[in-house]
């Protein structure tokens, strides 16, 4: 994880939560209930403006593209596999240290799906018994209706095949970071299934509180261990999960119907 979630609000909205203070108006995205690797997703990130004057990091609004190429890679094939960065190395494995010390953003999403492989099916997948166990997939979002806003780190990659000034010349690419699932009890949870968020999954992306948005953004902090406190878990109780249609499994699918929540897991005999 993760490897799926869903981004619904507007620019608009994004602007006003995060007080952007440059977005581009042209640049507009569909509402996404069903964001996959590769695809462009809206970050929050403090920058200097190109050929701005003043050299002060500005707050702004960008698409990048999910899957991080690092700037020192050959070409971008890597990329649907460099979606996450795990918390606990990022600050020293080659393909990321160099975003974590200087380039650092925040991606807002509803809220991130995953799914869930109940203990017998697992057991007969691993025994070779079963070619393909069946998978429950449960939303997980803020309790509260707030933004789940992911620490990310961000980069540039420049193709060579291209001339300077082609406009697809330049990437710039993201990955969520990730930590450890919370096995403390859910703010909300179903009455059939998991009881934490550990119970889904052993890893789930980094939430970043409102408190420390705007010391992760700085890209004045560089000093590593300074960085590393900002990626403590957030408290604990802050999260729901509930079960949603097995339909977000096909990444076609997509619209605001993905997050209804079931009664019941579809998958009803894993737990």
């Amino acid at each position: 994880m993760c490897g799926r979630y869903a981004a619904s609000r507007s620019p608009e909205d994004l602007t006003g939560i995060f007080g952007i203070e440059k977005w581009e108006p042209e640049e507009t995205m569909e509402a996404d209930w069903n964001v996959a690797p590769t695809k462009e997703v809206w970050a929050v990130l403090d920058r200097p403006v190109k050929d701005a004057e003043s050299r002060a990091p500005v707050r702004q609004l960008r698409k990048l593209r999910w899957g991080l190429v690092p700037s020192w890679a050959k070409t971008p094939e890597g990329a649907a596999r460099m979606i996450n960065a795990r918390a606990e190395t990022v600050h020293e494995k080659p393909s990321y240290r160099r975003a974590f010390a200087a380039r650092r953003c925040l991606l807002p999403a509803d809220g991130y799906y995953e799914w869930v492989t109940g203990g017998e099916e697992r057991e007969l997948e691993v025994a070779g018994r079963k070619k393909r166990a069946r998978k429950q997939p449960y939303f997980v979002t803020p309790a509260d209706g707030s933004v789940f806003a992911m620490a990310g780190l961000y980069e540039f990659w420049r193709d060579g095949t291209l001339p300077e000034g082609h406009p697809g010349a330049w990437w710039v690419t993201c990955a969520v970071i990730t930590t450890e699932a919370e096995t403390a009890p859910l703010a909300a949870g179903p009455e059939e299934g998991p009881g934490a968020l550990a119970d889904i999954h052993p890893r789930m992306p980094l939430m970043l509180t409102p408190d420390r948005w705007d010391d992760w953004l700085d890209p004045g902090h560089t000093e590593p261990e300074h960085l590393r406190a900002l990626l403590e878990p957030p408290p604990t109780g802050l999260m729901r999960a509930y079960p949603v249609s097995t339909a977000v499994s096909n990444v076609r699918n997509n619209g605001p119907e993905l997050l209804k929540e079931l009664a019941a897991p579809e998958e009803s005999t894993l737990f």
